[in-house]
């Protein structure tokens, strides 16, 4: 069912080991593409487009797009206690973690008179995307609303895919969600499309521009992002689930294999990675995904995912080795399974999210540990982070200096000015220090 890679007793290059990575073919160009397309129509034809879109690609025919306040309320009156319970625990604990995200202005006197506050600022307005299609995922409204809110952002505003389930609807749960957390505009529309009227605004709809796009969902979701990066930010090209799990002969393969199975049932194009140096434990855990798969509900979801060229076995000499993999990979979801949990959290240095011990299983992070669920993919954890309050905060410097300050430093800056052939920069300062002045 899934392929193994054996790399014991191969000396690889960082180059050769980021060759050798298992990553879902996909064709980016076409999604690319088509997410172009999708998002030109929004930026033309406003509702009309958003309208065609939700028919052909959600099978939805007159789609109301504005979702109306008291649908909102009713979908808060409707939640299962237990999911409304659970709700409400995620809300908190990830309001609790997100909170001490937060930074506290500082000021640093550089000298006499010459100071450098450091502050935080929110965007003023963000744009939250929910996926809708194998999974209504209310529990990333919690994840996109709740740092929004923990930053200060004034203006949210929501989108999801109608639901052809529930009479053309965003999804009964995913608004009782947004409900819970006080959300009032949202807006049933999906993919490309929904990223596209988030940044560019639909005049006749009331939805303006946002400065900033988050949220999780499919390729076409993550190249409609990357298309509109820099007339709005972005957290990351969140795209297909990943899971890595780092794991010694001492794992238990039973959890490991349904850690593996838990992230494979999102899609069909999710990785699913177990990195080990025991040469048993691979093959423990290979013969469990067989058992367990055949006997989980989207069993050909998770067989088409464990299958794929994007999942594996990965043997390796040893602990270290298995890092440095890890690294390399730069995993969505890394849990570490082994003796010493701690001394092989020590090389990591590239992982969306990390879950320690046997305990810390990845499907917590999706719900209610406090950690956020929206992370990098494909590799992304290497250089960006997953969602925060931080991701819709800007760091702002305020220089604020004396005339004794400046007067200290002046000279400084006209030798620079000079020396860049800049002299109207030096200029400006000393234009402080004639008599006119």
């Amino acid at each position: 069912m899934i392929q193994t890679i054996d790399l014991r007793g191969s000396q690889t290059t960082r180059a050769e080991l980021l060759a050798l990575i298992p990553r879902p073919v996909v064709d980016i160009a076409v999604a690319s593409q088509a997410a172009e397309r999708l998002i030109a129509e929004v930026r033309t034809d406003g509702e009309s487009a958003l309208s065609r879109h939700a028919a052909t690609f959600d099978g939805v025919a007159d789609v109301s797009i504005a979702v109306q306040p008291a649908e909102i309320a009713d979908a808060v009156r409707s939640l299962a206690p237990s999911v409304r319970e659970a709700l409400e625990s995620a809300i908190s604990r990830v309001r609790e973690a997100t909170t001490a995200q937060l930074h506290a202005p500082v000021t640093t006197t550089i000298g006499p008179g010459a100071r450098i506050h450091q502050r935080w600022q929110p965007v003023d307005r963000v744009g939250l995307y929910v996926p809708g299609g194998k999974a209504a995922l209310a529990s990333s409204v919690v994840m996109n609303v709740v740092p929004a809110q923990v930053a200060g952002v004034g203006s949210v505003a929501l989108a999801s895919p109608a639901q052809r389930d529930h009479g053309g609807r965003v999804h009964p749960t995913i608004l009782g969600a947004a409900g819970l957390l006080g959300i009032e505009e949202i807006y049933t529309m999906g993919g490309a499309s929904a990223i596209g009227a988030l940044a560019y605004g639909v005049p006749s709809l009331g939805l303006d521009p946002v400065d900033v796009v988050t949220g999780p969902g499919n390729i076409y979701v993550a190249a409609a992002k990357r298309l509109v990066r820099g007339v709005v930010g972005i957290d990351s090209e969140a795209g297909t689930t990943e899971i890595l799990v780092i794991a010694d002969g001492g794992a238990d393969a039973r959890l490991v294999a349904a850690d593996l199975i838990s992230q494979a049932e999102h899609d069909e194009a999710a990785a699913s990675l177990l990195v080990t140096d025991s040469e048993d434990l691979a093959g423990a855990v290979a013969k469990n995904l067989v058992e367990l798969t055949a006997t989980t509900t989207h069993s050909v979801r998770v067989g088409e995912a464990l299958g794929g060229p994007q999942s594996a076995i990965v043997l390796v000499d040893d602990l270290a080795a298995a890092a440095r993999f890890s690294n390399a990979y730069g995993p969505e979801h890394l849990e570490i399974q082994t003796a010493d949990d701690d001394a092989v959290l020590g090389l990591i240095t590239s992982a969306g999210a990390i879950f320690l011990g046997a305990h810390s299983p990845v499907s917590l992070g999706d719900y209610v540990a406090g950690s956020n669920h929206v992370l990098p993919t494909g590799g992304q954890s290497r250089f960006a982070s997953g969602l925060g309050a931080y991701t819709f905060l800007r760091p702002q410097q305020v220089i604020e200096y004396d005339r004794q300050a400046l007067e200290a430093v002046a000279d400084q800056v006209v030798a620079l000015a000079r020396a860049e052939a800049l002299p109207a920069h030096g200029d400006a300062v000393a234009a402080r220090f004639t008599s006119e002045s």
